[in-house]
């Protein structure tokens, strides 16, 4: 379907250039690690893309006709990839060796590539040379602008094959999935609490800390989250940009939305563990169990 809309959901993180399969763009970002794991079995000429290996051998090779090829094979004694250049081989011997000869001047992180470390320097210039179309807002790498262009489209092309819910980035997808393992890697280094991502550890240390980095250029109020400040902001805009699927009612908060879908669905998910009473709202059971005298019936021997 995606040759008639015309839809490229994958995109190369060196350059930007979208594609519509997964698979066409491994092989394209061959280009940019001079990778080529195709081999020809007559006289060892190196390929990045199986079709251009068998162009070669239907071209030189056909009915046993060796074709003696003079390019060189430079191979990684540590996983045998080959590369046409010594250059590229010294590069991806970095992975294994751990070598990071590229330094930051200005904070002293290292990277394994220059255009990494390039990229690198921009966060410290300032320099944003990727803008959005739609909203003005600029970025530092094309691929930062590309993903963000996703927010104005809806496009979310990472589905979880467990719940079905879908992402703009497949690095959201992966964290999201440790949701359903149970995985929770990061903890607090104050009280030990455990989380499934570092953005939810790092959030949670804050409140340990009173530190609140976010504040409103309007009144001055400060937040622990981003997330939280962009809502309250909306206060002051009178921006509402979360509508209901029922009614069409508009709120300013995505919460407050999810709160009010519940009064179309019936859902009440927070219930009082003394008298079994349910509510749509946490805060409303908060309330509740300040006033809650349910005692349960004792056992008769």
């Amino acid at each position: 379907m995606r040759i008639h809309t015309g839809e490229k959901p994958y995109s190369c993180s060196e350059c930007g250039k979208r594609f519509r399969l997964k698979s066409t763009l491994a092989q394209h970002q061959k280009i940019h690690t001079g990778e080529k794991p195709f081999s020809c079995l007559e006289c060892e000429k190196w390929f990045a893309r199986k079709s251009e290996l068998f162009r070669h051998e239907k071209t030189y090779h056909a009915g046993n006709k060796l074709f003696l090829c003079r390019e060189k094979c430079f191979s990684c004694s540590e996983c045998k990839k080959c590369f046409t250049r010594r250059s590229n081989l010294v590069k991806h011997q970095r992975v294994h060796t751990g070598e990071k000869p590229f330094l930051c001047s200005e904070c002293g992180k290292s990277f394994a590539k220059k255009c990494k470390l390039d990229k690198h320097l921009k966060i410290h210039a300032g320099e944003k040379p990727f803008s959005c179309t739609d909203c003005g807002k600029c970025f530092m790498l094309k691929f930062n602008l590309v993903t963000h262009q996703k927010i104005h489209t809806g496009e979310k092309p990472f589905p979880c094959p467990e719940c079905g819910k879908c992402f703009s980035r497949k690095a959201n997808l992966v964290e999201h999935q440790r949701i359903h393992m149970g995985v929770k890697r990061f903890s607090c280094s104050a009280c030990g609490k455990r989380f499934s991502h570092k953005t939810a550890v790092v959030q949670h240390e804050r409140s340990h800390m009173g530190e609140k980095p976010f504040s409103c250029s309007e009144c001055g109020k400060c937040f622990t989250r981003k997330a939280s400040l962009v809502e309250h902001q909306s206060i002051h805009t009178g921006e509402k940009p979360f509508s209901c699927s029922m009614c069409g009612k508009r709120f300013s908060h995505k919460s407050v939305l999810v709160q009010h879908e519940r009064s179309h669905m019936g859902e009440k998910p927070f219930s009082c563990s003394q008298c079994g009473k349910c509510y749509t709202r946490k805060a409303y059971l908060v309330d509740h169990q300040k006033i809650c005298s349910f005692e349960k019936p004792s056992m008769s021997m």
